[in-house]
């Protein structure tokens, strides 16, 4: 029968009757030739069948693009099917199509912005012309490796992921045309931006009034003037428009729908998109995700409907600003606003691939006030979103489309930056936006001091009537809690005012009334129908409140005279409020003299903390080289950055502090970084936050005790309720600013049109495995070993590092590596038993040394013995290691084991970094402390071999080890297990030794990292009744100098950590071949040891019973 054909050449067919019937009748007969996954080829003149889709699919290409003119026999579709390898079949080069991943990516990308509920009616859109004939061309005549697409995509991304400049790229293009002249390549960078760009998702440029009252958008989109201050939407010269229309800003608008179906568009994505439920915790008590927190929990209970899917998409938002510039002379001020989603796993949402720019908000000025006439395209498609959804294709679910509906969850930013966006004023008596018009406050001389928390305290807590802290008794209660309801009913007092900046219009500045508290408007997030009902909005940034609080501790205790909170006004606050006369400014002739604090460091202890600081060594890729930030004189600590406050303040303040300041005060300073140490863990448990909640408010009362009221500036008083959010909102790490702080410098079309670029070669490098890319990269500290073995102790490999040289060990220390590696053998664990139980039947005196010395050679005649019967237990493993090693032994000086790098001591110490400490646990929950002396390949039988590390291990007695303040101080020239210094290199963890600058007998300090955890932190030093405080402090007095120690913290650097994403270039790699002083180790703001997992794990050190 013959088959009508015509209907494919008809043009118009948006109307013909006859192309309808025509495809119908094409789509009936291909209906029953499709795959397994119901796909099948398309022969639309884009496709050309070397695409598959959905029959579905199929009608809207074929419809939109036409039918191909060439395919005359449908052989993929129901006719002739035999003839399959028909000449008149359109074929590409063989070799290339079936594996290029570029049709993969086209195919996603085509079926993703299809349209999935009607056909269009739209004619050939010509969007994808040149990507398919890019796809369908040879890079090379004869070479069918790569079509030239594919090469120039690749290219492009070997581009960005190592910061090639744009000439570069251009020269390389050049010298590739002139090697290869019949190459298929574009002539330059720009080219191939224009072509890169087809496959992202652009942006939508929007102009602005010059005063930010209004965007010309929608009804406003044809206006020349503002409809709020009538001022020209062109810039003019000379009270004339310029010849060509050049607009005063131009916001850019990243839209967020087809960014959401990007994920759903590849399976590599959309079934991630699915882990927010599967890997909801399911203990209500520990928190590693948002969705285990309290608001996501209460956001589901309220909108069931939104979460019965769960590819519902939650979002949250953050915007900062930043200087493009980079130079601090010029004031500059634009602002991005960034999505992530938090459906992804915790070790995904946060990673810069996984973030979604969606504003780009021009300068020069901050937006302030009018933040919300910027967030208006947002907003709407958001409400957009919610009201309505919209269909997407699910990739992990056979392309079935579903509605998609998306809700915003909160927003991160900084305090100023949350003022913007909430509405509510972070400035004046009512600063808390927590505490709202129950802010605890006080005028002092020239600023507002956020004093008295005693009113935190229960109404019979004895520190209430105590006048040491403001010579008066506190009789306050505690602050209201304020509900939804209490904060709508506030809002409908608050006077709606005029947008922009225009001095006759919204730039007035008008006197907020009594009633309307600190609101300044109404926030434009209030437009979603559900943000009144959110129980955490907007959320306090730790990250700054970390940076603002150490700087003021170290400013205040370091005496500096730019960033101390010790000031002569200060100290006037204290004589007016009649409190610590020992403090008080005095006249001695014509000088106003200023007494010494106990608070602040002496002259000598400043210089003693600055060299502590200098002197610290930390583990590769765990911190900056902070001996940068210490003046030469030794006398300040300058230019500390986020990440350097970060590590300071959890891990180095608690420890330099303890001898130069006095007890009371140094055990307040320990509790609080304690907490931070506590509150940034990866895992957070809900019964630690609801105790530290009132801890806090001790250690708030402590520190009013010891510090002047200037020093309690609102992100001290802030800490009170990073609790409280945490019970709301999860682990911190999902919840700040570190991951948004990644600001390119360049104007805002650059960042514009980079972004759109880079988005595209970041959907397209999710199909790459044959280059590097940001998906498949290696972490910093990837060792690459996945070895898998019937017995343990062959799994204890690493990546070695540096020069293999062969050593030849001593019999005595052979065997007693052979015997670790035995007893450490849970497999044979049998045989163990039975050679003890042949030893007290033989009565022997010494059963432990006989066993250690006799085991190795009884279980190789025993193992012999029953190989030469062969018996099936016997396998190429168990012989292996019965055979006992090689004579000759692989050192190395450095390797990488489990994601953490270790380095032999006599390398480490001519190195920047420190990677020699190590610990392992032991069989009665004891921590053995040690440094690396060597690290030993094992060579056996059938290529089977064993590392391990030779360490020298410290005593670890209750003379040479003390813990205090969760600090654990160490004897570092006591050694120990002289007999028994080995362990396998998986059973090792990192931990790194820090000098006390308060003692000189050989102990060592160790701030123990531990599990990550909030309840493996004591956030709480008891010390009893608080006694009388004299805080003048005599410089003449002697400070009694208890032993030198060094402070060792466990370090386990896991390459899965959240913050340590796959923009390493800040990393300075070490050099594995020399020996000399590494790169100064800048790492990137995020890879702290707060997000390191630990290795669960835990393997025995000193038994035979390990399982």
């Amino acid at each position: 029968m013959t088959i009508d054909k015509s209907w494919t050449q008809i043009r118009k067919r948006s109307n013909s009757v006859v192309f309808w019937q025509g495809l119908q009748s094409f789509l009936q007969m291909a209906k029953s030739h499709v795959n397994d996954r119901g796909f099948i080829r398309c022969p639309c003149n884009r496709c050309i069948n070397n695409v598959q889709h959905q029959l579905e699919v199929l009608e809207t290409h074929i419809h939109r693009f036409g039918f191909m003119s060439d395919y005359n026999e449908w052989i993929y579709h129901g006719e002739n099917v035999n003839a399959a390898s028909s000449s008149n079949v359109p074929q590409l080069n063989s070799g290339v199509h079936d594996r290029d991943e570029m049709f993969e990516v086209l195919e996603d990308i085509i079926s993703n912005d299809a349209e999935v509920d009607q056909l269009s009616s739209q004619s050939s859109n010509v969007q994808y012309d040149d990507l398919f004939t890019a796809l369908n061309s040879e890079l090379y005549p004869g070479v069918s490796s790569f079509s030239s697409l594919n090469f120039l995509v690749k290219l492009m991304h070997l581009k960005v992921m190592n910061k090639w400049t744009n000439k570069s790229f251009d020269e390389l293009l050049k010298l590739l045309k002139l090697a290869f002249p019949k190459m298929d390549l574009v002539e330059s960078h720009y080219e191939a931006k224009k072509l890169m760009t087809k496959m992202g998702l652009g942006y939508q440029s929007i102009h602005v009034c010059k005063n930010d009252c209004a965007l010309f958008w929608n009804e406003n989109s044809m206006s020349e003037t503002c409809p709020v201050c009538s001022e020209s939407r062109w810039k003019m010269q000379a009270g004339r428009r310029t010849g060509k229309n050049v607009p005063h800003k131009v916001l850019r608008y990243f839209p967020l729908a087809p960014r959401l179906k990007r994920l759903f568009a590849t399976s590599k994505t959309a079934k991630l998109m699915r882990w927010h439920q599967a890997g909801k915790s399911t203990d209500d008590n520990v928190m590693r995700h948002p969705v285990d927190g309290r608001a996501c929990k209460d956001f589901d209970r309220k909108h069931p409907e939104f979460a019965d899917d769960v590819r519902n998409v939650r979002l949250g938002l953050a915007a900062d600003g930043f200087n493009p510039f980079n130079n601090m002379s010029i004031s500059y001020s634009m602002w991005p606003v960034v999505l992530t989603t938090y459906n992804l796993p915790p070790w995904l949402c946060m990673k810069p691939k996984y973030l979604m720019l969606s504003l780009l908000i021009p300068g020069p000025q901050s937006p302030g006030k009018d933040m919300e006439v910027f967030l208006r395209p947002l907003i709407e498609e958001l409400k957009e979103l919610w009201e309505n959804g919209i269909d997407t294709r699910d990739a992990g679910n056979d392309r079935k489309v579903f509605k998609m509906w998306t809700a915003l969850l909160w927003t991160v930013n900084d305090f100023p930056a949350r003022s913007s966006l909430s509405g509510w004023s972070g400035q004046g008596y009512k600063a808390c936006p927590t505490c709202n018009e129950d802010t605890p406050s006080m005028r002092v001389i020239g600023k507002t001091a956020y004093f008295g928390h005693c009113r935190f305290l229960p109404s019979t807590h004895r520190w209430r009537s105590n006048l040491d802290f403001d010579g008066r008794t506190e009789r306050k209660r505690p602050p209201r809690r304020f509900s939804s309801v209490d904060i709508m009913d506030q809002l409908r007092r608050v006077k709606t005012s005029i947008p922009g900046k225009h001095p006759n219009y919204g730039g007035v500045k008008r006197k907020r009334g009594d009633d309307e508290l600190n609101w300044r408007k109404k926030s434009i997030f209030y437009e979603l129908p559900y943000w009144a009902e959110i129980e955490l909005k907007h959320n306090l940034d730790v990250m700054h409140i970390e940076k603002n609080i150490c700087d003021s501790l170290l400013g205040t205790l370091m005496g500096d005279p730019h960033k101390s909170k010790d000031t002569d006004n200060a100290r006037r606050d204290l004589q007016h409020l009649g409190i610590r006369s020992e403090l008080h400014l005095y006249e001695d002739g014509n000088k106003l003299m200023k007494p010494a604090a106990e608070y602040t460091f002496s002259e000598a202890n400043r210089r003693k903390f600055c060299r502590f600081v200098r002197s610290v060594k930390f583990p590769d890729g765990f911190a900056a080289n902070l001996s940068k930030n210490v003046a030469q004189n030794d006398s300040r600590i300058v230019g500390l950055k986020s990440h350097d406050c970060h590590v300071i303040m959890q891990r180095l303040l608690p420890v330099g502090c303890r001898s130069l300041v006095n007890k009371t005060i140094s055990s307040t300073i320990i509790e609080l970084c304690t907490f931070f140490n506590q509150f940034c863990a990866r895992t957070v448990n809900v019964t630690d936050m609801v105790k530290a909640q009132d801890q806090l408010v001790i250690i708030l009362c402590k520190l009013e005790r010891i510090f002047p009221p200037g020093f309690f500036d609102i992100m001290i008083h802030l800490v009170l309720h990073l609790p409280e959010e945490a019970i709301l909102g999860g682990p911190v790490y999902m919840r700040w600013m570190y991951p948004f702080e990644r600001n390119a410098a360049k104007p805002e079309g650059s960042i514009s049109e980079g972004y759109v670029v880079d988005e595209a070669l970041t959907f397209c490098s999710r199909y790459f495995d044959d280059i590097e890319t940001r998906f498949n990269r290696p972490d910093r500290n990837d060792d690459g070993i996945h070895r898998t073995s019937r017995l343990f102790v062959f799994e204890s490999q690493c990546k070695p590092m540096g020069k293999q040289s062969q050593v030849y060990i001593e019999k005595n220390v052979r065997d007693m590596a052979e015997f670790y590696i035995l007893n450490n053998s849970p497999e044979i664990e049998t045989y163990l038993n039975q050679h003890k139980q042949e030893l007290q039947l033989r009565g022997c005196l010494n059963p432990d040394e006989a066993h250690r010395n006799e085991f190795a050679d009884w279980f190789f005649e025993k193992i012999y013995a029953m190989n030469r019967v062969h018996a099936p237990e016997v396998t190429y493993e168990l012989l292996s290691l019965a055979s006992k090693s090689n004579i000759f032994v692989s050192s190395y000086p450095a390797c990488i084991v489990n994601g953490v790098r270790f380095v032999t001591h006599a390398r480490d110490v001519r190195l920047k970094t420190q990677n020699s400490g190590v610990s392992v646990p032991g069989t009665e929950n004891e921590i053995f402390y040690g440094q690396l002396q060597q690290i030993l390949e094992f060579s056996y039988l059938n290529d089977f071999s064993v590392v391990l590390f030779k360490c020298k291990w410290f005593r670890c007695d209750s003379r040479r080890m003390v813990t205090e303040n969760n600090i654990t101080s160490i004897n570092i020239t006591s050694e120990s297990y002289k007999d028994d210094q080995f362990i396998l290199a998986s059973q090792a963890q990192q931990v790194f030794y820090v000098e006390d600058p308060s003692r000189e007998d050989g102990m060592s300090d160790i701030d123990l990292l531990q599990d990550n955890s909030s309840s493996n932190f004591t956030l709480f030093v008891d010390l009893g009744n608080l006694p009388q405080i004299n805080l003048q402090r005599n410089d003449g007095d002697v400070i009694p100098i208890v032993q030198p120690f060094t402070t060792v913290s466990q370090h386990v650097n896991k390459t899965a950590s959240f913050l340590n994403d796959d923009d390493e270039e800040d990393v300075s790699e070490e050099d594995d071949e020399t020996v000399e002083e590494s790169a100064d180790e800048e790492t990137d703001e995020g890879n702290d040891d707060v997000d390191i997992e630990e290795d669960d794990d835990d393997r025995s050190y000193h038994t035979s019973d390990s399982d």
